[in-house]
């Protein structure tokens, strides 16, 4: 799991996406105009190689509180969906 209290500071996003995985499932957050965007989506290919119907997004606000929203979310995302990041991770 990803723990929010270590996890990347907002201020990152302010200037770049930041990508990552765990466990079969790779996430990508990127600031937008209408706040945090956070995708996830299966291994083993980079976002703009995965397929928009592999991909599941959703927007929070860009702020502290909306980071560890976001935090928690993929953190759900992982647990609600573990059999489909299991079967892409890589052997």
């Amino acid at each position: 799991m990803i723990k929010k209290e270590t996890f990347v500071p907002i201020q990152f996003f302010k200037k770049e996406p930041y990508a990552g995985s765990m466990k079969g499932m790779r996430y990508r957050l990127k600031k937008e105009e209408a706040g945090l965007e956070v995708t996830v989506y299966p291994e083993p290919y980079c976002y703009e190689a995965t397929p928009e119907e592999q991909k599941t997004k959703e927007v929070f606000p860009f702020s502290e509180e909306g980071r560890v929203q976001a935090v928690e979310w993929i953190n759900q995302q992982y647990e609600e969906k573990k059999e489909i990041w299991e079967s892409a991770r890589r052997k």
